[in-house]
């Protein structure tokens, strides 16, 4: 076991109508706010007039900042830095899933130092301050809301990175599972895909730690439990409670007890196809995964087969890989590419594009070779 620091400084307040609070705790910020959203299905579903009213009950400005893409760009991180610097904001809630939450952590972090995003995210310089964030949660996948990570892309660079910094952990995290309840059928999926494939990339990281692992087994079961009872009945409490639950420890620290780091190559695949052709980031990863697998059968398959055996109860690592597939296309999560209309005509740009960014893992090391591999299988 790896020496090291349990550190999560993030107070989550989960439950219905918990929101209701939230004018409390954001006056213990300031009185200047910079509310942020998506495109629209906030106000469209309620939850906008929800977080609006209690923030004008306390009197504080409030500074909009909308249109946040579901794969979140870099130009939009500048725009709202650029906006808060005029309307001296001093805090930020954010209202949505992954990507409206990572790009206000992004924020949260340039606004002191008056920094560019992208510098920011390829560490050409280093925030010593952040201005306080709130999250309110409206998608259970990413764990955003309870770690110091963002995950921004730039078509300028044709890069898409994550981002670590102790400084960008949300305050305070809000999460009602009703506000999850209007999520359609396809990205309900593809969260449940996101959080599960969080666990598997801690599962593969660096380290041996028992207790890490039994995490990542009973985060991974109890989202396959709910998965299908929650797609048949989507707008279930207890069911959106239990996913969001899933969704929140798998990436908040508890996977990664005792171990060096995870592996991420998977997501890094992922990133790659969301960049070129802005495929959904869960749909991403249930394509990348498999592949990923079965590159790695005959490298790591003790380690596959144990995982088949505690989630699955196989004994071979082809049945593992098998069993994980059926899982995803249970969900109607795609498998392949051409599931999502990309042809074999593009696995050139594919290819190119993974080794320009030189797209590898933590622990499992991905050469050229295994990239034109990677492909072939995701196709």
């Amino acid at each position: 076991m790896e020496n090291f620091i349990a550190y999560n400084p993030t107070k989550i307040h989960f439950g219905k109508d918990i929101t209701d609070s939230l004018g409390e705790v954001v006056k213990q910020y300031g009185n200047n706010v910079l509310l942020i959203y998506g495109k629209g299905s906030v106000i469209k579903y309620g939850y906008y007039d929800r977080i609006i009213t209690p923030l004008k009950a306390i009197k504080v400005k409030i500074t909009e900042y909308s249109g946040i893409k579901p794969n979140p760009v870099v130009e939009d991180v500048d725009s709202a830095v650029e906006l808060s610097l005029k309307e001296n904001v001093e805090m930020i809630v954010a209202l949505g899933g992954g990507s409206v939450i990572d790009t206000a952590k992004i924020i949260s972090l340039c606004i002191p130092g008056r920094f560019k995003g992208w510098d920011v995210m390829k560490r050409k310089v280093e925030p010593s301050s952040a201005i306080p964030l709130i999250a309110v949660l409206t998608l259970s996948a990413t764990g955003t809301e309870m770690n110091g990570v963002a995950v921004i892309q730039n078509h300028t660079t044709q890069e898409k990175i994550g981002y670590f910094n102790e400084l960008a952990y949300p305050r305070h995290s809000f999460l009602d599972p009703q506000f999850t309840a209007t999520v359609p059928f396809e990205y309900t999926s593809f969260g449940i895909v996101d959080l599960i494939t969080h666990a598997l990339e801690a599962y593969f990281g660096k380290g041996d730690v028992s207790l890490s692992d039994r995490f990542v087994f009973s985060i991974i079961k109890d989202a396959m439990h709910y998965a299908p009872l929650l797609l048949n009945d989507l707008e279930n409490y207890e069911y959106r409670a239990n996913i969001m639950l899933n969704a929140t420890c798998a990436l908040n620290g508890i996977t990664n007890y005792g171990k060096k780091n995870g592996d991420w190559g998977v997501h890094a695949i992922g990133h790659q196809l969301s960049l070129l052709y802005d495929v959904p980031h869960g749909a991403s990863l249930s394509i990348a995964y498999p592949a990923w697998l079965r590159l790695h059968k005959n490298r790591i398959p003790d380690r596959i087969l144990q995982l088949g055996e505690k989630l699955f109860n196989t004994n071979t690592v082809e049945k593992t890989i098998e069993q994980l597939i059926r899982f995803f296309v249970s969900v109607k999560s795609p498998v392949h590419l051409i599931d999502i209309g990309i042809e074999n005509c593009k696995k050139a740009e594919i290819i190119e594009l993974m080794n320009k960014n030189k797209i590898t893992g933590l622990n499992h090391n991905l050469s050229k070779e295994d990239h034109a591999s990677l492909v072939n299988y995701m196709m």
